[in-house]
């Protein structure tokens, strides 16, 4: 319980930053990069699942309230709470995760907690997107929405995550 004000606080920032940043920058119709998606990045590995999925859900419902979307958030964050443990134990062992502590660069190596981030925000993305065009005539478009905006998300949760995980120590 020590570390719930610093997760109360990055869910905010995750929030606000979607918000009021992301979702305001108009560059063009396939930018629309999901970056609220670090906070389940960068929950603890030892969290329980049925933690991690209430965390989901409630961060796709407070981002489908905000933004005023019918649950497509939701869906799309979901499955990703749903595979974190999955990936992180594929990623960064079984033993790692028993072990606990925040995902991090320094806890799993860069190259694999790129891979990580890489991974969830990919799959949300691609939820994401294929809910919200619901047609196969637009599949090309809808495949390079999903490539140009999970890529400068990727580098976007990166950054978060490192800012976040700045002064941790590596058991943390």
């Amino acid at each position: 319980m020590h570390r719930t004000f610093p997760y109360i606080l990055l869910f905010a920032v995750a929030v606000m930053l979607q918000l009021f940043l992301f979702n305001n920058l108009t560059l063009s119709v396939y930018f629309n990069p999901l970056v609220y998606v670090v906070f389940l990045a960068l929950l603890p590995m030892e969290t329980p699942p049925a933690v991690v999925l209430l965390a989901g859900l409630a961060m796709g419902v407070t981002m489908d309230w905000t933004m005023g979307a019918a649950g497509i958030n939701t869906a799309a964050t979901l499955p990703v709470a749903m595979m974190r443990l999955r990936l992180l134990q594929a990623i960064g062992g079984r033993e790692n995760i028993r072990l606990g502590g925040v995902p991090s660069p320094m806890r799993l190596g860069a190259g694999n907690f790129l891979r990580y981030l890489m991974v969830l925000v990919a799959a949300q993305h691609l939820i994401f997107f294929l809910l919200e065009s619901l047609s196969w005539q637009q599949m090309g478009h809808t495949l390079l929405r999903f490539a140009v905006s999970s890529t400068v998300a990727v580098a976007f949760v990166w950054l978060l995550a490192r800012l976040f995980t700045a002064k941790l120590s590596v058991r943390v």
